[in-house]
C-alpha cells in the first residue's frame, strides 16, 4: 500500500500509528463486553471505543489523501465547464436547531443543537470501509486503492459546495424526514431549486433553476458518465465507486424520470450497508453520492420536518472549488 503513496515514509508512519491504536480499541471493546447489557460501565466502555475508532478513522483519512496521485483530475466533459466543479475534497460543517426551542433527543441525551461535519466529494474511506477490512481483506485493499484514485463527483460536489459558500442553505428548513431519508434544499417560493446562471448544455428549470447533470461513477470505469442512469445504460446491478452503503451518505435529489432535474435539493440516507448493499439497492446508479457525514450523524435520527439549518459553512477545501470558466 505504501507503494501507492506519494510519500511512502509518510504512509508507513501513518499505518504504524494506526496499528498502535488498534490494540487499545480492542481492549475497550473487550471491556464493554465484560459488563451486563445496558449497564453504565458498558456505556462508558463503548464511548471509549467510539472515541478510539474516531481517532483511527482520521488517520485513515490522512492515508487516503496520500494515495491520491499528485495532480490527478477526474475527466469531466468540457460541456460542463460552465458549472462549478470540486477538484478534490472539501469539509462542510452544518448547525441545525429545532423550532420553538426544542432539543434533539439522541438515546435519551438532550442537545440544544445538532452539529454535523460532512466530507464532500471525498475519497470517503473513513465511513465506507472499516479499519478491519482495511488491514485484513485483500479485496478491501484493492477496492480502497481504486476508490482513492478518483475524485468521485466533481460536478455534484462542486454544485453543493458552491451553494454552501453562497449561504444558500442558511436558515432553510428540513423538508422531508420519513425514516428513510432526511431531505432539504427546496427554497421558499415557486422555484424548486437554486435560481442562477444555467449551464448551456443542461439548461434551466421551469422557474429558472440552475440544473446539473446526473453524474454516476460505476466501479471499474475511468470516470463518471453523465445525463443518464445506470439502468438507462443497461448496467443495472453494478456497484458505483461511492455507493449508498453508509448511514449519513449524501445523495443528490432529482425528479424520478428526468436525469437532469437536480438543482439544490439533497438528502441524507438513514440506512446502512446491511439494508442497502452496494449495487443491490434502489438508489445506486440512479442518484449520485457526493459525500458522507463523518461527525454528528446520530442527529439525523431525530431530525424532523421544520427543523432549521442555522448555518452551513465550508471549513476546509474551498481552494478546490473551481468556478465556471
Amino acid at each position: 500500500m505504501t507503494a501507492s503513496c506519494r510519500d511512502a515514509k509518510v504512509c508507513s508512519d501513518i499505518i504504524g500509528s494506526m496499528k498502535e491504536k488498534i490494540e487499545p480499541l480492542e481492549a475497550t471493546l473487550r471491556e464493554s463486553a465484560d459488563y451486563l447489557n445496558g449497564s453504565d460501565q458498558e456505556r462508558a466502555a463503548l464511548d471509549k471505543s467510539y472515541d478510539q475508532q474516531d481517532v483511527i478513522s482520521k488517520e485513515l483519512t490522512k492515508l487516503e489523501e496520500q494515495m491520491i496521485p499528485a495532480g490527478y483530475v477526474t475527466p469531466v466533459p468540457s460541456d460542463y465547464d460552465d458549472l462549478p466543479q470540486l477538484k478534490g475534497r472539501a469539509t462542510v460543517e452544518m448547525l441545525v436547531k429545532k423550532a420553538e426551542g426544542e432539543k434533539f433527543d439522541i438515546e435519551g441525551k438532550l442537545f440544544k443543537e445538532a452539529n454535523m461535519k460532512m466530507i464532500i466529494d471525498g475519497y470517503a474511506g473513513e465511513l465506507y470501509l472499516s479499519v478491519v477490512v482495511f488491514f485484513v481483506c485483500s479485496n478491501g485493499r484493492m477496492y480502497l486503492k481504486h476508490l482513492l484514485q478518483h475524485k468521485i463527483a466533481p460536478v455534484t460536489g462542486g454544485n453543493f459546495v458552491d451553494l454552501v459558500q453562497k449561504g444558500f442553505y442558511n436558515n432553510m428548513d428540513i423538508q422531508r424526514s420519513d425514516g428513510f431519508v432526511v431531505q432539504t434544499g427546496d427554497p421558499a417560493g415557486e422555484a424548486e431549486g437554486y435560481v442562477g446562471t444555467p449551464s448551456k448544455s443542461v439548461g434551466a428549470g421551469k422557474h429558472g433553476e440552475r440544473l446539473i447533470p446526473l453524474e454516476i461513477f460505476p466501479l471499474g470505469d475511468k470516470g463518471p458518465f453523465y445525463e443518464t442512469s445506470i439502468e438507462d445504460e443497461g448496467r443495472g446491478g453494478e456497484a458505483t465507486v461511492l455507493p449508498f452503503s453508509a448511514y449519513g451518505a449524501m445523495g443528490w435529489a432529482r425528479e424520478e424520470y428526468d436525469a437532469n432535474s437536480g438543482s439544490s435539493q439533497f438528502f441524507w440516507l438513514l440506512f446502512d450497508s446491511d439494508l442497502t448493499p452496494a449495487g443491490k439497492n434502489v438508489l445506486d446508479g440512479r442518484y449520485p453520492v457526493f459525500g458522507y457525514v463523518v461527525e454528528g450523524s446520530d442527529f439525523l435520527r431525530d431530525m424532523k420536518e421544520g427543523d432549521i439549518i442555522v448555518s452551513a459553512k465550508v471549513t476546509e477545501g474551498i481552494e478546490n472549488l473551481q468556478q465556471p470558466k
